[in-house]
């Protein structure tokens, strides 16, 4: 019983620095692109507004 408690700790362990290393790829992606960045955030804003109603 033990080791499954390990295996799922690893597991969520992974996955904590998966996300963060996924945060940081897309922060390092805006600072180099941040046009395209800008105009992702923009079409996303759009998108929101277009959904609210």
């Amino acid at each position: 019983m033990a080791d499954h408690d390990d295996r799922d700790l690893e597991r969520r362990r992974k996955r904590a620095s998966f996300l963060k290393e996924l945060n940081e790829a897309k922060e390092l992606r805006d600072r180099v692109q941040p046009r395209r960045a800008r105009a992702a955030r923009m079409r996303q804003q759009m998108r929101m507004r277009t959904f609210r109603w």
